[in-house]
C-alpha cells in the first residue's frame, strides 16, 4: 500500500525473488498494489464507502490471519515489510524502504520507513515487529477476545519455525526470540537458523507485521479493533456476524493513501446471500454464485484483464494462485491406508466438475501446485486425474464389492455450506458412490469446520489454499511439513520433512525449485490431500465501482478503489 519508489537494495538477486514470474505477468495483468496508481477512468471521484461482501472471518487480528476472509481485512488495516507487486513480478518495499540479506541467507536487515504511526499515533519501529512476530509464536497469548480464551502460540506461528529463538518461546522456556533485534528505532534485523533464500517473501505475510504495545496490554479489545499501520484503520469493532467497517487512516505515512472514505464489510452468512443483496443494489462487491456465472457475465459483463474491475467489465475470472481440494485426515483408520485415497482421487471427474458446475470457468487440479507458480509442472500428481476404471480396480484389489455393489466402505465428507461447495461435494459424493464407496456430509458453518479440522475430528474435508506468498514452497511447507498448523490432515513423512528444509537451504533459484519439485512428487504419491480444481476469481463488483484491483492471491487493493459519485 505504500508506493516507495525507491529501489530494493538486496545484495544477491534472490532476496529480489528469483521467482519470475512471466507467468504471473499473465495472470495479473495490470492493476497493482504498492505500485503505480492505474486510473479506469476520468469520471471517477475520490470518497465514498465501499460496501464489501464477507463471510464471517474466524479472526481479523493478525495473530490469528489465517485464512481468505480474516485476510482481507488484515490487509487493508496492516503494512508488512513487504508486498508482491505482479505487475513487476517482484517483491517490493512496503512497511521497510529496503532490505539486505547476508551471504548465506541467514541474516536480513530491513530498514523501515521513518515516520511511520499507528493509527492511535504510536510509532511504528522495529520493536513493534520484533512484538508483532514474538506475539505470534508466545505461548501465553490468548487465541480469542472472549472472557474464556485460551492461551497458546499462533497456528501460523509455522511461518516464522526458522527464526533464531522459535523454538524456545513457543515451548515457553524464553520470553524473546534472540533471532529478532533491533539495532535502532528503523532497523529490523531477522537471524535464521538455516539459509532460507526465499524469506523475504515470508514476510509479505499478512500476519508478520507490527503491533503496538496496546495488542498486549489491552488485547481483548485490540482482536475485536485492531490497530494497524496500513491505510484503513478501524471504525468501532467487529460485530460478529454483522459487519465490520474501516475507515480511511489520514495519517497513513505511505504516499499510497487510500481514495475512497471507508469499506463496509457486510457479513452474509453465504455467497448466495451475497449475491441476492448485490443484486438488490446493497453491496458493491461479491461473490457469484456458480450458477449464476453465465447470467452474471451476460448482465454485468467481463473484466478485460480479469483482475480489475470498471463500469460496464465488473465480473472478474483471473486465475488465481490457489487450489481446491479436499484434506484427508491421514491418521483416521480407514482414511490412513493410501491405496484407498489413490482411488478415491481416480474416482472423482474433475472435468465434469468444471465444466457443468463452472461454465468451464475453472480448470481441473493435477497438482497441489497451482500454474502460475514457477515450478509447476503439469500431470505432477499421479493419481490427481479421472480414471474410473483404474479407480476400480484398486479398490477390487483392496476392498472387493459386495453383490450389491457396496465395498463395506462408509465415509464421511465434511464442508461448509457457503461458496456453492455443496453443489461440488454433491457430485463429488456421486462419483464416490458410482465405484461403491458410501459417502455421509457433515455440513457447518466456515469456523466450526475448520474447529474440526483442527482437531482432527474428520475423515475428508474440503478445502482451498491460495498462496499467502507466491512461491512453490508455501504450498509445500504449510501444508504437508510435520505439525505446521495448516497441514490439516496431519501428515508427516521424515523424508518428505528432511528434503523441504534441504530446498530451502538451497540458495540457487534453480536448485531449489528443482528440489521442491521432487518433494512435490512424492507428497503426490501419499495423496494426503486430494486436489480437485484450480480456482478462478469469481468475483463481481457494482456499476458504482469505476477502479478496483483484485489480485490473483484475492487481495483487493482497497486503497486504491475508485467509486462514482
Amino acid at each position: 500500500m505504500a508506493d516507495f519508489k525507491q529501489p530494493v537494495m538486496g545484495r544477491r538477486t534472490f532476496v529480489k525473488g528469483g521467482i519470475a514470474a512471466s507467468a504471473l505477468v499473465a495472470l495479473a495483468g495490470c492493476g497493482k498494489k504498492g505500485g503505480d496508481t492505474t486510473t479506469a477512468s476520468t469520471t471517477s471521484t475520490s470518497g465514498g464507502t465501499l460496501n464489501y461482501y464477507l463471510n464471517n472471518p474466524e479472526c481479523i487480528d493478525p495473530f490469528n490471519c489465517q485464512e481468505d476472509q480474516g485476510t482481507q481485512v488484515c490487509y487493508q488495516l496492516f503494512d508488512s515489510l513487504v508486498s508482491y507487486d505482479f505487475s513487476k513480478s517482484q517483491l517490493v518495499p512496503l512497511a521497510a524502504t529496503s532490505w539486505e540479506a547476508s551471504d548465506d541467507a541467514t541474516k536480513f536487515t530491513f530498514h523501515l520507513a521513518e515516520g511511520a504511526k499507528f493509527s492511535n499515533g504510536d510509532a511504528v519501529d522495529a520493536k513493534a515487529f520484533k512484538r508483532g512476530w514474538e506475539r505470534i509464536v508466545n505461548p501465553n497469548t490468548l487465541t480469542t477476545g472472549d472472557d474464556t480464551a485460551s492461551a497458546s502460540p499462533s497456528v501460523i506461528s509455522y511461518h516464522l519455525a526458522m527464526v533464531q529463538g522459535y523454538d524456545e518461546l513457543q515451548a515457553g522456556n524464553a520470553t524473546e526470540m534472540p533471532g529478532l533485534t533491533c539495532p535502532d528505532d528503523n532497523t529490523f534485523v531477522v537471524q535464521l537458523t538455516a539459509p532460507y533464500a526465499d524469506f523475504p517473501y515470508v514476510c509479505s505475510h499478512p500476519a508478520l507485521v507490527p503491533v503496538p504495545q496496546a495488542a498486549i496490554d489491552d488485547h481483548k479489545t485490540f482482536y475485536y479493533a485492531p490497530i494497524g499501520n496500513g491505510p484503513f484503520k478501524m471504525s468501532g469493532k467487529w460485530e460478529d456476524g454483522q459487519y465490520i467497517d474501516i475507515v480511511k487512516n489520514d495519517d497513513y505515512y505511505g504516499d499510497s493513501k487510500a481514495t475512497i472514505d471507508g469499506v463496509h464489510f457486510n457479513i452474509q452468512k453465504d455467497a448466495e446471500t451475497a449475491y441476492k443483496e448485490f443484486q438488490a443494489g446493497n453491496i458493491d462487491v461479491a461473490e457469484v454464485p456458480t450458477s449464476m456465472i453465465d447470467d452474471a457475465l451476460k448482465t454485468y459483463g467481463q473484466s478485460d484483464d480479469g483482475f480489475t474491475i470498471t463500469p460496464g467489465k465488473q465480473i472478474l475470472l483471473g486465475d488465481e494462485l490457489s487450489t481446491y481440494y479436499i484434506a484427508v485426515n491421514v491418521k483416521d483408520p480407514v482414511m490412513a491406508d493410501v491405496n484407498l485415497r489413490r482411488a478415491i482421487s481416480l474416482a472423482i471427474n474433475r472435468q465434469a466438475i468444471c465444466d457443468t458446475l463452472f461454465s468451464g470457468t475453472r480448470n481441473p487440479a493435477d497438482n497441489i501446485v497451482p500454474p502460475g507458480i514457477k515450478g509447476y509442472e503439469e500431470g505432477a500428481w499421479a493419481y490427481s486425474k479421472y480414471d474410473k476404471d483404474a479407480a476400480v480396480a484398486l479398490l477390487d484389489q483392496y476392498y472387493p464389492a459386495g453383490s450389491d455393489g457396496k465395498r463395506n466402505l462408509s465415509l464421511t465428507l465434511s464442508y461448509n455450506l457457503d461458496g456453492s461447495h455443496k453443489q461440488i461435494m454433491e457430485s463429488v459424493i456421486s462419483d464416490l458412490n458410482a465405484v461403491g464407496i458410501d459417502v455421509a456430509s457433515t455440513t457447518k458453518e466456515w469456523a466450526a469446520i475448520l474447529d474440526d479440522y483442527d482437531a482432527g475430528d474428520f475423515q475428508m474435508g474440503r478445502l482451498g489454499w491460495i498462496a499467502d506468498y507466491p512461491i512453490m514452497d508455501n504450498f509445500l511447507y504449510p501444508l504437508f511439513y510435520t505439525g505446521n498448523g495448516d497441514n490439516r490432515s496431519q501428515y508427516s513423512n521424515a523424508d518428505v520433512d528432511a528434503a523441504i528444509t534441504e530446498a530451502r537451504t538451497t540458495t540457487d533459484d534453480d536448485q531449489r525449485i528443482s528440489k521442491l519439485q521432487a518433494v512435490n512428487k512424492t507428497i503426490a504419491e501419499d495423496m494426503p490431500v486430494i486436489p480437485l480444481m484450480f480456482y478462478k476469481h469469481q468475483v463481481c463488483g457494482s456499476s458504482k465501482i469505476q477502479s478496483l484491483y483484485v489480485d490473483p492471491q484475492k487481495k483487493a487493493d482497497m486503497s486504491q478503489c475508485e467509486l462514482s459519485s
